[in-house]
């Protein structure tokens, strides 16, 4: 097996280390000196070494995981030198393979997007470009999406957002049934709860769209049919593209400004 290095242990981070422990992970995985209280309490529960500088975690890793914010990648690139073809697989969000070649001269760069259910082993993994040692490692935090155009990594961070969104529409819900009466752990678990059937027979139907698997629930003269036609008249849809509208906008904004700066 190989040791795995983590520049910057922070929310995400934290999650990707508990999920690869639990995934049953046996190397050394070895952490930037940073977050002194978070490190301290992975050193206790899943067997971290925190390292005395982010030199000594590139010096000690196979892989090294990115895991700073986007306004910090100058910062620690001016304080490591990655050994040549060393992977380095960043989850800096909005920060190209271009913007990493440049900050990390050698390194061989890949993009990953998670989300904090890594802990749990049921993240959604996306990988791009390609790269066999970086599914190997990452693949067991969840569902493994592997793709080629960066392009499509940029559509992959909109659809993570989305997942941030969802708790927030889940709590709506939620909170509309507790205002009618309804406990709010049995309101819980009945909004999560009707998510979970729909991802399930979702996942188990692939070859029927989702607006498919929708319009065999929501028949003529159904309660279901009866809501959704005042959903189709006063679309929260159209809501929900404006904002992943604006996290694109951003992305490639951003993508913009790098290459003129260079």
């Amino acid at each position: 097996m190989y040791s795995l290095g983590i520049l910057g242990v922070g929310e995400l981070t934290e999650k990707v280390v508990r999920g690869l422990r639990h995934s049953g992970f046996t190397s050394p995985l070895l952490l930037s000196p940073r977050n002194a209280e978070r490190a301290d309490a992975l050193v206790r529960e899943c067997g971290c070494q925190v390292m005395e500088s982010n030199q000594a975690v590139i010096d000690n890793a196979d892989l090294v995981i990115l895991g700073v914010r986007p306004e910090a990648l100058s910062e620690i690139a001016r304080q490591v030198i990655l050994k040549p073809g060393q992977r380095l697989i960043s989850l800096a969000a909005g920060v190209n393979l271009e913007q990493l070649s440049v900050a990390f001269p050698g390194a061989s760069c890949i993009r990953v997007m998670l989300s904090y259910a890594a802990q749990f082993n049921q993240s959604m993994v996306v990988i791009c470009p390609p790269d066999a040692a970086s599914q190997a490692c990452l693949g067991p935090l969840g569902n493994l999406v592997v793709l080629e155009d960066e392009s499509a990594f940029e559509l992959a961070t909109v659809a993570a957002c989305m997942n941030g969104w969802f708790y927030f529409l889940l709590h709506d819900l939620q909170q509309w049934l507790c205002d009618k009466g309804l406990p709010t752990a049995e309101a819980r678990a009945l909004v999560l709860g009707n998510m979970q059937d729909c991802v399930a027979s979702a996942q188990r139907q692939p070859e029927q769209t989702l607006r498919a698997l929708g319009q065999a629930i929501a028949t003529p003269g159904t309660f279901t049919a009866d809501g959704l036609a005042v959903l189709t008249h006063q679309p929260v849809s159209a809501t929900w593209g404006a904002a992943c509208e604006i996290v694109l906008d951003a992305l490639l904004t951003r993508s913009r400004l790098s290459k003129q700066e260079q």
